[in-house]
């Protein structure tokens, strides 16, 4: 059982990771701020089918992760 947990909850910080890295940043940080501020004017469209996909997974892998960590914490302490 133990060791069913712990895979799950290796596999499960692997795909958050790998999610949290594959999305896109949503701000442009300091050359934004220099450079391409017009662009938040004038509606700089992402894709919203990739990006939205990878915010769900993010979203419910993260609360497998804790949900997992939570059970091995109080079923093996």
């Amino acid at each position: 059982m133990h060791t069913a947990l712990m895979v799950v909850l290796l596999v499960t910080s692997v795909i958050l990771i790998l999610s949290v890295l594959l999305q896109s940043s949503k701000s442009d940080g300091l050359s934004g701020s220099i450079a391409g501020g017009a662009e938040q004017l004038f509606g700089k469209k992402k894709s919203n089918g990739y990006d939205a996909i990878l915010a769900k997974i993010t979203i419910v892998v993260s609360a497998i992760y804790i949900v997992v960590a939570l059970v091995i914490v109080a079923i093996f302490n």
